[in-house]
């Protein structure tokens, strides 16, 4: 038996709890979380501002109640100040102000990762907002039903950004989308896939700001507007979307990280230090498409590092497979789905690539029922011709798909293996010589 103690109930310290409590081995689990409630799901967030959902309560698939339930003790609203790492010891203060020293046998950090604030002027005026917890999502709904709130500037055209972009505008606000880049999602998807996005955004009446750097948010007391390097614009509200950092101060240089300052951890979620392990948001990931230790910063990465780290902290070894950063978007009827690096992203890592590109119909051409097209990119390494990236678009569902792609990366699985899969046809669902093979047997 071990007093295991986490730091964090979000998704990837939810994921650690349920696990280790789900062994019945009667460890004794202490929960410290700084938040008011558990598990709140972020990517519903903007479903829920864009009334695409009428409440938030699915959005939550735990609560101290259910864990406690579980025989973990939870402590809500309660931070956790220092540790000694030599001792053993979590230094934290409840709820009430009491300061409490716990000791622990084995320490899970699940302390995620908390948004990046330009340091512009004006960025503390009244409707600049934070969009991560469930409170900043309560808040600026409620501020939304303020008439005087007509336009609403978003900055950062990552995830986040474009799928609040779509929430105001279905409120029927005015938006201006605001980024750096010269397109969106340009982390995920090369340029013939972002300026899809791109289109789907303009044609239900967002304004791109590309390529514009924000210097200054103006008002009095409340937004009156922003200001970038290139333009001015009117704006009522200002959403500061421009991506998150590891929460790792708790490491207080004892715990090695990378240079975002993202914990590092081995194959079973451990940090070099022993007994410590770190899960989620706060820690780094094996990257297969590279074989390097990274910072992808996903609900599904955290939650299969919970489970990892669970399963370890109780003598039950367990190792990460890696990850492919896979990942999907749906905006308006637009749906793009990625895994592994573009192209474009590989290059900038110095890698030497060939891609393969084919668009299509979904099903069959005599069927006479909605058939939009598809279009594929697979990115493979020109030399070993070994797959590290694949993007899907369409209006047409075909998400699953990308599945086959983050298992090939995982793999190792060549292009030219890809050419002979046995895929299924009919015709109520793809075409005999579908868009997987026919981009596979266009590679070079």
């Amino acid at each position: 038996m071990s007093k295991i103690v986490v730091v964090g109930a979000n998704h990837a310290g939810t994921a650690a709890i349920n696990t280790i409590t789900g062994f019945n081995e009667n460890n004794e689990v202490v929960v410290f979380d700084q938040n008011s409630n558990i598990s709140f799901l972020g990517c519903g967030m903007a479903l829920w501002i864009g009334e695409q959902i009428s409440k938030p309560d699915g959005l939550f698939y735990s609560n101290k109640e259910k864990l406690e339930s579980q025989g973990a003790k939870i402590n809500m609203n309660s931070s956790v100040d220092s540790v000694d790492f030599d001792k053993k010891i979590v230094h934290a203060t409840l709820e009430n102000g009491q300061k409490i020293e716990e000791s622990y046998d084995k320490l899970i950090l699940a302390t995620g990762s908390l948004p990046i604030v330009p340091n512009v002027k004006g960025k503390d005026l009244e409707n600049v907002q934070m969009v991560k917890l469930f409170q900043n999502a309560e808040d600026v709904i409620e501020k939304l039903k303020n008439p005087e709130i007509k336009t609403v500037a978003v900055v950062g055209a990552g995830y986040i950004g474009v799928e609040l972009a779509e929430a105001f505008e279905r409120k029927g606000k005015k938006v201006v989308l605001i980024d750096t880049m010269s397109t969106a999602l340009s982390n995920y998807y090369d340029i013939e896939f972002s300026t899809m996005m791109d289109k789907n955004l303009e044609s239900h009446g967002i304004q791109l700001a590309y390529g514009e750097m924000v210097k200054e948010i103006i008002g009095t007391t409340k937004v009156e507007g922003i200001i970038t390097d290139k333009n001015q614009y009117k704006c009522d509200m200002v959403i500061l979307a421009v991506g998150f950092r590891p929460n790792t101060a708790l490491g207080g240089g004892k715990l090695k990280t990378l240079a975002n300052g993202a914990y590092l951890v081995d194959e079973t979620q451990q940090t070099n230090v022993k007994d410590v392990y770190a899960i989620g948001d706060c820690a780094s990931v094996l990257f297969n498409s590279t074989g390097e230790n990274s910072y992808i910063a996903l609900a599904t990465n955290a939650v299969r590092s919970g489970l990892i780290a669970g399963h370890n902290v109780c003598g039950k070894h367990m190792e990460t497979n890696g990850v492919q950063g896979s990942n999907g978007i749906a905006i308006y009827d637009l749906k793009m789905v990625s895994t592994g690096l573009s192209e474009e992203r590989a290059k900038k890592l110095g890698l030497e690539v060939e891609s393969t590109s084919f668009e299509d119909l979904q099903k069959a051409a005599f069927i006479e029922t909605e058939n939009p097209k598809v279009k594929i990119k697979i990115v493979y390494d020109k030399n070993t011709r070994v797959v590290i990236g694949a993007q899907m678009a369409s209006t047409y569902d075909m998400s699953m798909g990308i599945h086959m792609f983050s298992l090939a990366i995982q793999e190792k699985v060549t292009i030219d293996r890809l050419k002979l899969l046995d895929i299924l046809f009919l015709p109520h669902f793809n075409q005999p010589y579908n868009y997987i093979t026919m981009a596979a047997l266009s590679a070079k």
